[in-house]
């Protein structure tokens, strides 16, 4: 079985891009102090689930002498990051009369306890530090918000199905179902959990559970796969919807449209699941990039739109963001904003590009189409628009699918997600394809659109099989005198393929059953 790239070397480079985030966030507390107008930052130990202690931190509205009851905002740390993370805006919505504590999630940096992925143990600590805030500070018991970036987020999310006093939630950049996150398509996102395993190490101490799930995921044992999966779902929000909706706390989530650990696609089917006041967002960028610079106490829209959502919902105040359009999403084209009533709303039309004829590819081989490298990619999308890009001409057809739509006569708003559909008949009993979708200039230079792994087992060679597979959700805009170009090969630095050696996959367009790629575009 091929295994695309080693995870190991991967973790270099995300456990320096998490290092410099790191290093950034304990720089903050010089920034955060400069803020001013509250009566300072003042550092705890609180007692978490089974008497751990977490360091944590407190910061209060200047003035608060025990006479009155401010709402609370509890905030966790995210994966790997030290507790002055949020200082810069924990002072901020304190400065806006908020309670605001921040603590060291378990395992992590000073923080007593072990690495345990968002299990049982983490979500009640939650619990244990709200308890602490409302029994050591001047906390209002019935405005009780959490928020928190990546790991913050999912546990943020998580603490709402479980704890009935959390009337508001702030999910930046996190998870609602973590198989499909890192799992999707039944193929491990190498890349994005070898950063998270390395920088566990780095800056924390896993259990032994978590090493050994890290250790069976990378080993790619079909043995462990259901035990994976249910351990996923433990920990996935999505699995506790019913519950958060019974609690009714009104739910914020804001995410990038490249994010290689938590893909936007996930979100979105949560979101749609969400019965109670609820706000999805979405920008250009990659994990946690949109909300960076608020984390130095600079402007920033999510955090921004992270303060409205608790002024509303826990101050009470009527700021009309719950009378916006509760979908907000910025292209990766134009950089403006567009508002829609719901997700399904976003690709109101479809336009299908028939997949002809029968193709037929070797595997194991890199064709040159991928999707990048985690983190540096899309923030070079989100800073200058420039995505992967491949020469579709010059892709290799012995490794490489490809077809191509007519060029368009106005602009293309792609707008939600892609959907391939065709049928597929491999050489050997398992396998791994990727999808990519290309908007192509007049000289054949395919810019990144979407793309998304596909692994199957257990099928019979040489039968054909249907495949359907979603790609990850974007807001893209193809300009006029451009096409599109689906692409599909076996091999990408961003997961582990399953294509045994010598491998070969045919695509073929039955008459039943045509081939297609959707598109969904925004309405003109």
């Amino acid at each position: 079985m091929g295994h695309g790239r080693n995870p190991l070397r991967t973790t270099a480079v995300g456990a320096v891009s998490a290092t410099l985030i790191a290093a950034a966030g304990l720089g903050l507390a010089p920034a955060a102090q400069a803020a001013g107008g509250t009566s300072g930052v003042r550092f705890v130990d609180i007692s978490g689930d089974g008497g751990t202690t977490l360091k944590g931190n407190v910061v209060t509205p200047a003035g608060a002498d025990g006479t009155r009851a401010y709402p609370l905002i509890v905030l966790p740390t995210s994966w790997g990051l030290p507790q002055v993370e949020y200082l810069a805006q924990a002072q901020k919505l304190a400065n806006s009369g908020y309670v605001v504590v921040s603590y060291n999630v378990r395992g992590f940096w000073q923080s007593g306890g072990e690495i345990e992925v968002a299990g049982p143990r983490d979500t009640a600590d939650v619990s244990k530090v709200i308890d602490w805030a409302l029994a050591n500070t001047p906390a209002d018991p019935r405005k009780v918000g959490v928020a928190g970036m990546s790991y913050g987020a999912g546990i943020s999310l998580l603490a709402a199905a479980h704890d009935k006093r959390i009337k508001a939630v702030a999910a930046l950049s996190g998870w609602a179902d973590l198989t499909e996150s890192i799992y999707s398509g039944r193929t491990e996102h190498v890349q994005a959990a070898a950063l998270l395993n390395g920088v566990g190490h780095i800056t924390g101490r896993p259990s032994a559970e978590t090493q050994q799930v890290f250790k069976d995921f990378f080993a790619s044992n079909l043995s462990k796969e259901q035990d994976l999966i249910d351990w996923g779902k433990k920990r996935s929000p999505s699995t506790y919807v019913d519950q958060i909706n019974k609690n009714g706390a009104a739910v914020f989530m804001a995410n990038t449209w490249g994010d290689t650990i938590f893909s936007p696609n996930q979100y979105a089917t949560f979101y749609e699941e969400l019965t109670g006041p609820k706000r999805l967002e979405f920008r250009p960028g990659d994990h946690a990039t949109a909300e960076l610079t608020g984390l130095f106490g600079l402007p920033n829209d999510v955090w921004t739109d992270t303060g409205r959502w608790f002024d509303r919902y826990l101050a009470g105040e009527d700021n009309g963001i719950d009378r916006e359009q509760p979908v907000q999403l910025k292209s990766r084209s134009t950089g403006g904003y567009e508002g829609y009533p719901d997700w399904k709303s976003i690709g109101a039309t479809t336009r299908k590009i028939a997949l002809g004829g029968t193709t037929r590819i070797h595997t194991n081989v890199d064709s040159g189409a991928d999707g990048g490298v985690i983190f540096l990619s899309s923030i070079l999308d989100q800073l200058t628009r420039i995505p992967p890009v491949a020469s579709i001409p010059l892709l290799p057809r012995y490794w490489a699918a490809v077809w191509q739509s007519e060029k368009y006569t106005s602009a293309q708003h792609i707008r939600g997600t892609a959907r391939l559909h065709t049928t597929v008949t491999g050489t050997k009993e398992s396998g791994t394809l990727v999808a990519y979708l290309y908007d192509v200039g007049p000289l054949g230079l395919g810019k990144l659109v979407s793309n998304a792994p596909y692994t199957f087992h257990g099928q019979t060679p040489g039968k054909p099989f249907g495949v359907d597979l979603k790609l990850f959700s974007t807001a893209y805009d193809v300009p006029a005198g451009h096409r599109l170009a689906l692409v599909v090969d076996t091999v990408d630095p961003l997961y582990i393929e399953h294509n045994p050696s010598g491998a070969q996959l045919t695509f073929s367009s039955p008459e039943h059953d045509p081939s297609y790629v959707s598109v969904p575009l925004r309405e003109q």
